[in-house]
């Protein structure tokens, strides 16, 4: 289960930015995962839960922010959603697109501080 080892860089990165913010506890961290970055999303909030555990997010809670996945045909000029398994034709013009504007994300968006 690789969401484990993302969860633990989560946590970890988390820590140093909110160390750098002057804050020793963290509340509530948002990370952002594209419908095509190969993260499953209850599996990264329970390996959250398991590797918070002893750290300064101990107490914190993991909000995921799921982006759909998106393409862009140049064509007609349209965004269109690729969809899981993914398919990059232009659902208007019926035609390949090769230019996904959206769904790979994963990334850190937000960090709350506990209210002091």
């Amino acid at each position: 289960m690789h969401e484990l080892s993302i969860a633990t860089a989560i946590i970890e990165r988390a820590d140093e930015l909110a160390r750098a913010d002057g804050t020793d506890a963290v509340a509530k961290v948002t990370v952002r995962v594209g419908e095509l970055a190969g993260v499953v999303p209850d599996a990264l909030g329970f390996a959250f839960e398991v590797a918070r555990d002893g750290t300064a997010l101990s107490g914190a809670r993991l909000v995921v922010e799921q982006i759909p996945a998106q393409a862009w045909c140049g064509l007609c000029a349209e965004e269109f959603p690729v969809g899981m398994p993914p398919f990059f034709w232009c659902p208007r013009c019926d035609q390949p697109s090769s230019d996904l504007r959206s769904g790979r994300e994963l990334e850190i968006a937000g960090i709350e501080p506990v209210p002091a």
